[in-house]
């Protein structure tokens, strides 16, 4: 794989809800001419690749992961046309866009699954065997149920049919069955008319899943793999420059193998290091996350993590202890309604109280830390949330764009808005929006701009080793990258105390450093002792 396409790994992704970002129909949610309208917005952010939550056509019963055509845009959202036009706005501002890809499962309103439960539908034949059937629902037993809130089994009863389908997400989402070779064949298509559409990278959802197995837990299953090489080696003979993007929500040496030998997905979520950065704010202690990192394999030199303080989903807890568990909850979701499955459903500036400090100090790690970071819609502004609503709708609300009516967003009448805006004292709207933090100089937007732009002017943070330097102080956390073209040394501080530190401990010695953030000015010290503020941090070139 050549250099150029290896984009991804210096990309800075942003997620974005489409029914969440902006309304351009005014028919009270947001459409992809919506997001076509804000791309300008985007492009001065200093994003590279826009990330769309799913836009293929769905009863929307789960967010649109619940797709019941693959090879059509959801009307709500728009029109192919719509897309089209999306794709091309994007290119032109330099930046890339990537869909999303459900290959899992379907709705069950998906005329394929329409016509395998029904025997007496007239292409029953040819559907039949395209989900998977079984007269009894003891088949599969070791799999996990993973909506424990919303399911108490993998199989749901089908009348019509007199069996039960199997299914790893919600009963209206029945699994396809990857033993046809026809189901096979038709993710294949799918995928390449996306890629005649002009994306840039698709998102693999729930990548572990496809295959079931009796006496296994039916997650990393061989021939799960052995699918997805055949899926790479497709893309790379047909668009080499596209990246496949795994969600596999598992350990790092069970998420390692969706790399292959760099012949599987080009990236990987590291989803058990983003709790352990929440766990580490909350004890001032980094050793959650060193002990993560030491069970973080080498990956192949084409590859790369993707790593994300908040998405559209709850910050999953599942690769945690039980007493981790109880302990992130007691810490970051005191109350009931603030815990979905085994997750905790808020934003990120909730979550951290709405101390700047503490914003800030986890996104300088975000943008310094292995991976290419991906920054969820609205948190660069500090949104809130609301837990009062329901599933995870509380962190999918309408995108603030200003203080008018609905933020911005769209001119219907409030109460014809899909979601409601936020509106509580702190975090409303009438405070809270894109336009005062333009305004404002010393905001959180106009910060993450610079961040994000001092990111791009080093490559060492795309395509670096990573390299823990581990300093007595465990309130510290200390790590060198490092390339061929440069060093920056990143030392962060979890406590809310002011804290010093010898830089003689650090992972370099007896040399110079520039202050990277601050100007590039030399750094000045007395016997190489650096004070740092409470949830202060200094990204350090080495000269």
């Amino acid at each position: 794989m050549t250099v150029e396409n290896r984009w991804y790994k210096q990309a800075v992704i942003y997620e974005l809800n489409v029914r969440g970002f902006y309304d351009a129909n005014q028919d009270g949610a947001g459409d992809l001419a919506g997001v076509t309208a804000k791309l300008d917005y985007l492009q001065s952010l200093g994003v590279d690749l826009v990330w769309l939550l799913p836009i293929m056509k769905s009863p929307l019963r789960d967010g649109g992961y619940d797709v019941s055509d693959m090879l059509n845009v959801n009307p709500n959202f728009g029109t192919l046309e719509d897309f089209n036009i999306l794709v091309n706005e994007t290119h032109r501002r330099g930046m890339k866009i990537m869909v999303e890809l459900i290959p899992n499962h379907t709705s069950d309103q998906h005329p394929w699954f329409q016509a395998s439960r029904d025997p007496e539908h007239p292409e029953h034949e040819k559907y039949k065997d395209y989900y998977l059937w079984s007269e009894t629902d003891q088949k599969f037993k070791d799999a996990r149920i993973i909506f424990i809130d919303y399911e108490k089994s993998n199989w749901t009863y089908e009348p019509s049919r007199g069996e039960y389908y199997w299914h790893r997400f919600f009963y209206h989402q029945p699994d396809l069955n990857y033993d046809n070779p026809e189901v096979q064949k038709e993710m294949m298509r799918t995928v390449q008319y996306w890629i005649d559409l002009g994306v840039d990278a698709i998102r693999v959802d729930a990548p572990p899943y496809l295959f079931e197995r009796e006496d296994s837990v039916s997650e990393n299953l061989p021939e799960s793999h052995a699918y997805y090489k055949r899926l790479r080696s497709f893309v790379e003979a047909y668009s080499p420059e596209i990246m496949l993007l795994a969600e596999a929500n598992q350990w790092p040496e069970e998420t390692r193998a969706y790399f292959g030998n760099g012949d599987e997905f080009h990236m990987n979520f590291h989803f058990p290091l983003m709790p352990r950065l929440f766990m580490a704010l909350a004890k001032a202690d980094r050793t959650p996350i060193d002990e993560i990192l030491a069970r973080t394999p080498e990956i192949p030199k084409s590859c790369q993590w993707g790593i994300f303080l908040r998405n559209h989903d709850e910050l999953t807890l599942e690769m945690v202890t039980e007493e981790e568990r109880q302990f992130m909850w007691n810490f970051y979701a005191p109350e009931p309604e603030m815990r979905l499955n085994l997750g905790i459903r808020r934003r990120l500036a909730p979550l951290l109280d709405n101390d700047q400090r503490k914003i800030r100090l986890m996104h300088s790690i975000l943008l310094s830390f292995l991976g290419s970071p991906v920054l969820y819609y609205g948190d660069e502004i500090g949104m809130g949330d609301n837990v009062k609503l329901r599933d995870r709708d509380g962190v999918r609300t309408p995108m603030q764009w200003d203080d008018s009516i609905n933020a911005g967003f769209s001119e219907v009448e409030s109460q014809k808005l899909r979601i409601p805006v936020i509106e509580d004292e702190t975090y409303g709207y009438q405070k809270v929006n894109v336009k005062a933090e333009l305004e404002d100089p010393t905001s959180l937007l106009n910060w993450l701009k610079i961040m994000i732009t001092i990111r791009k002017q080093h490559s060492v943070f795309g395509e670096g080793t990573l390299s823990l330097c581990s300093p007595k102080n465990k309130s510290i956390i200390a790590y060198l990258r490092e390339n061929e073209l440069e060093k920056i040394l990143v030392i962060a501080n979890f406590s809310s105390e002011n804290q010093q530190i010898s830089l003689k401990e650090l992972c370099v010695k007896n040399v110079d450093f520039l202050d990277v953030i601050n100007l590039y000015q030399p750094l000045v010290l007395e016997d190489q002792l650096l004070n740092l503020e409470g949830h202060g941090f200094r990204w350090l070139k080495v000269v």
